[in-house]
């Protein structure tokens, strides 16, 4: 099943130059960019459209949910129904319908209306990550390509350094449609950018459906998503209650909440370029380091937490960790054999029911009267769980060839 790797696995680049690969990397990390304001500042603006629609805040965190729901459920759907589409036009068509959903969100006139909006636009965002990892895979040298996959989820990481405090900024002042109808404009870009610069690729012609479902048969894929959907869930389960615990227990007021979240943003940033480098220099090796890296910064939260200076320092360690995601994905085309589209659209889907799973313990905990901080413990067991599975994905997969792939390369 190895034997023959892909293009993606290790195939010769089409022959682009520096500066048009520059140009396919940004043009992918604007759609990065969208998705990650849209996802993470929900989080944060989640106060001023619970009021404008009418509801209660636990209520209102129902349309967080939504959009997480979407991912999932879309992106096996999509990656499997477009697998023999070219590269380039599956992206512009998935940032299409993001723009579309977006675009209704902001202009949503009931909460129920609100939650069909998130869940629609929810839908392309595993997908697009996905098929953005394929494309620039196959344009990049072999020993690049985990960095390069990581620049495709830069847009991302920067969109919790810059697009969230700004959104915060903008609901406070402009309102909270505003949020959604820009982020329905970055994808608008986002597509005229991919059909641009974009190589035009000719797809698959030989893709048919079962053959993406055999990655679901293929027991690497399924320990490689299940690092991400229990290790990076003890990010998210301090990332939901971060501003909640910095206000009750830090003591600082609101004004203060952007720069808390932009400092974060500079973890997840450093974090995803670290990721990148360690995953073309150490393989899956890299994915290890980072979950225990992980759950020792998550183990300090509860202790930085009282004052301001050590709870900086210390969510800039737990943004880190967020460097296990291009790491995951890179593994992912590594092990997926003919379904890389599935595959890699997969972990982010893996993604998002951590995104929902950490906030759900870590709420658990605060319910039953374990406090504010009791998020970081809770957190520190995800990771610490997904190190486990990581165990047993490194143990079990050294035999497969195209395991060796990215350890080999320098």
């Amino acid at each position: 099943m190895f034997d023959s790797p892909r293009p993606s696995q290790g195939a010769e680049p089409a022959a682009l130059s520096a500066g048009r690969i520059a140009l396919v990397l940004l043009a992918l990390a604007t759609g990065g960019f969208a998705i990650g304001v849209t996802e993470f500042a929900a989080m944060s603006i989640l106060p001023d459209f619970a009021k404008g629609l009418g509801v209660d805040e636990p209520t209102a965190g129902h349309v967080i949910s939504a959009y997480a729901a979407g991912v999932v459920v879309g992106a096996p759907i999509l990656a499997v129904m477009g697998a023999r589409l070219p590269r380039w036009l599956l992206l512009v068509g998935f940032m299409g319908l993001f723009a579309i959903g977006n675009a209704l969100s902001a202009i949503a006139p009931t909460y129920e209306s609100m939650l069909l909006f998130r869940f629609l636009s929810g839908i392309p965002h595993g997908a697009y990550f996905g098929v953005a990892a394929l494309l620039v895979a196959s344009i990049v040298p072999l020993k690049m390509r985990s960095r390069a996959v990581s620049t495709t989820l830069l847009g991302l990481t920067v969109a919790t350094l810059v697009g969230v405090p700004l959104a915060n900024m903008v609901s406070q002042h402009f309102g909270w449609r505003w949020t959604f109808a820009i982020v329905s404009v970055l994808a608008v870009l986002t597509m005229a950018l991919v059909a641009i610069f974009a190589p035009r690729d000719g797809g698959d012609p030989d893709a048919i459906p079962l053959r993406e479902l055999a990655a679901l048969k293929n027991t690497q894929v399924w320990l490689t998503l299940g690092v991400g959907a229990i290790g990076f869930g003890g990010m998210f389960s301090v990332y939901a209650y971060l501003a909640s615990t910095a206000q009750a227990v830090t003591g600082v007021s609101a004004s203060m909440l952007p720069t808390i979240f932009a400092i974060f943003g500079i973890g997840m940033m450093a974090g995803n370029l670290i990721g990148g480098w360690a995953a073309d220099r150490f393989g899956m090796k890299a994915a290890g380091g980072l979950l225990l890296w992980s759950a020792f910064a998550l183990s300090l939260y509860a202790l930085a937490a009282p004052r301001l200076e050590t709870l900086l320092v210390v969510i800039v360690m737990i943004g880190i960790g967020g460097g296990l995601g291009s790491i995951l994905q890179t593994r992912l085309m590594d092990v997926a054999g003919d379904a890389q589209t599935l595959a890699a659209a997969l972990n982010h889907s893996a993604f998002n029911f951590a995104n929902a799973l950490g906030p759900l313990f870590g709420g658990m905990a605060i319910a039953a009267g374990w406090g504010w901080t009791s998020t970081g413990y809770v957190g520190m067991g995800l990771a610490l769980g997904g190190f486990a599975i990581w165990i047993i994905a490194y143990f079990t997969g050294q035999s497969a060839p195209s395991l060796q792939t990215s350890e080999t390369c320098d």
